[in-house]
């Protein structure tokens, strides 16, 4: 009935070493349901952004036209007044 301590401790650490198997086994398996649940949001993430992807687009060409209007105004109206004051400054030299 003697128990060798040696030999008690080697049984305690096998079985200290199944459960922790035995853990890393369960934990595993719930990583992998939770991966897959994961990739299922990032799945349908996809498919909304890729949905409202099209009115971003419609809106950055809108507001890419809006802007070439803009800055061709805005050029014309430049040239307007970059005309009268050379225009003013060439009869003044004349004079």
């Amino acid at each position: 009935m003697t128990v060798d301590l040696n030999s008690l401790l080697t049984v305690v650490l096998f079985v200290a070493l199944i459960i922790l198997v035995i853990i890393f086994i369960v934990l595993g398996i719930r990583l992998i349901k939770t991966l897959k649940k994961v990739d299922e949001v990032i799945d349908d993430v996809n498919g909304k952004m890729n949905k409202v992807n099209g009115v971003f687009d419609i809106i950055d060409k809108t507001t890419d036209y809006a802007s070439t209007i803009s800055d061709k105004i805005i050029e014309g109206l430049s040239k307007a007044v970059n005309f009268l004051f050379f225009k003013k400054k060439g009869k003044d030299e004349d004079e």
